[in-house]
């Protein structure tokens, strides 16, 4: 952890040193990408409609915490629904990817994205006609047959910039935007169910994700072409079996069970403080925290081999897991989040950027499905945990489960870049750009 808290460190004090430099020193290669990534035709509003749709994600895994917890008064009831939302996401979100890459998203998106918005409306109506659980569990697994925004979203990027360097600054934008909407939805969903209706949140995501979807489907110009996906889509093997993906896929399930287990326990730790709106400001701090050091850390090129960076973010990340178990009120446990969220964004921008590295650059889309499914499916189970641990012991019992899944990360992130550095020693002497990944 030393390590890689000093090299932070070290470079956002090198960032800050901007008094001695010239106007044309402070003019960037990074500044330079991205002046010409939003100079692209269209760019904008693909930005703005991406962003827009990624919000329901996130929203909606915290939103039915808080709206089962409040009205039902089980947290384990609200994490398992919560959970079996995200567990169906995770499972059918590659699967809506890979028919949009044969059908295209025009045709694919409006019919998944229906499925999910009324998988969300008929959950908040079964709270308010009091409905029995069954009901719950049913809309939830509608729901979330949600797509992939994110894998969207670069899809079109790399349509439009395959082959050329600011396509990497779009990747990295999309890692930070991921990120935002990931942490910041849900303290959003979390105000939205305190200052108006528990059902707040779960409609909000409803609206949000038909109004995103159909900004993006409009969007013709940037869409990727059926045939340019269709002539590699059908003869490759899935992006799972790749060298590595699996991996990285379970190392992203084990960072989801930190991120599942902080979003419940921080409510149910608020609320039991009788400050159960801190919960927003404790989770804004976590995405404070993560998106501070994304952006930080995506504007420099690290010189140490991709698999090593993925061992200390990892190490550093399960190590952050340790305050959590001495806090005792809501400031505490905001810094401690703050701090874990500085570590979390790095160690995903590292694995993002393994995964653009171990397959076809036309498959990029499909694999970061992969890996944000392997997230989202360590959220649920984290949630699923946390809300069991909550409701028989207290709050304090969930952040037992993040310090568990701390070990998990560290496990994992080790035994993932040992397994990459194999690769690489096999691979580098026929590719030498595996070497140089």
């Amino acid at each position: 952890m030393n390590v890689a808290f000093y090299s932070y460190a070290s470079y956002v004090l090198s960032c800050c040193d901007l008094h001695q430099a010239s106007p044309a020193a402070l003019e960037t290669p990074l500044a330079t990408s991205y002046r010409e990534l939003f100079a692209t035709p269209g760019a904008p509003g693909l930005v703005m409609a991406g962003l827009i749709a990624r919000l329901p994600l996130p929203m909606t895994g915290i939103g039915i915490i808080s709206l089962l917890s409040s009205l039902r008064g089980s947290y384990a009831l609200a994490g398992a629904v919560s959970g079996l939302f995200v567990l169906t996401y995770a499972v059918l979100s590659p699967q809506v990817s890979r028919l949009v890459d044969r059908h295209g998203q025009g045709r694919v998106l409006p019919f998944a994205t229906a499925l999910s918005v009324v998988g969300l409306l008929l959950l908040a109506i079964a709270m308010w006609l009091n409905a029995p659980d069954w009901t719950l569990f049913a809309a939830a697994v509608l729901a979330g047959c949600m797509p992939s925004v994110s894998a969207m979203v670069r899809a079109r990027w790399t349509a439009l910039h395959r082959g050329r360097p600011v396509l990497q600054a779009a990747y990295s934008l999309e890692t930070v935007i991921d990120e935002l909407s990931f942490i910041a939805g849900p303290p959003i969903a979390v105000g939205l169910s305190i200052a108006l209706i528990p059902q707040a949140a779960v409609l909000a995501a409803a609206v949000l994700l038909a109004v995103g979807i159909a900004a993006l489907v409009v969007q013709r110009g940037t869409e990727p072409t059926v045939e340019l996906i269709e002539a590699t889509a059908r003869r490759q093997q899935p992006m799972i079996a790749f060298t590595g993906v699996a991996w990285l896929v379970l190392l992203m399930m084990a960072m989801g069970l930190i991120v599942g287990s902080i979003d419940i326990t921080s409510v149910a730790f608020t609320a039991a403080l009788g400050q159960p709106g801190a919960a927003s400001l404790v989770l804004s701090a976590y995405a404070l925290g993560s998106c501070t050091a994304g952006l930080l850390f995506g504007a420099r090129r690290v010189s140490l081999p991709l698999h090593r960076q993925l061992l200390l973010g990892g190490t550093a990340t399960a190590l952050t897991t340790l305050p959590l178990l001495y806090v005792t009120g809501t400031v505490q446990l905001a810094l401690a989040v703050l701090v874990a969220g500085l570590f979390f964004a790095p160690t995903m921008i590292v694995a993002m950027s393994l995964i653009e590295r171990r397959g076809p650059a036309q498959r990029v889309t499909e694999g970061m499905t992969w890996l944000l499914a392997g997230l989202n499916v360590g959220v649920a189970a984290g949630a699923a945990m946390s809300g069991q641990a909550v409701d028989r012991i207290g709050p304090h019992a969930g952040f037992v489960v993040a310090l568990c899944a701390g070990g998990a990360v560290l496990l994992t992130s080790w035994l993932t870049s040992r397994a990459l550095q194999r690769s690489d020693r096999i691979c580098c002497g026929a590719d030498p750009a595996i070497k140089a990944g």
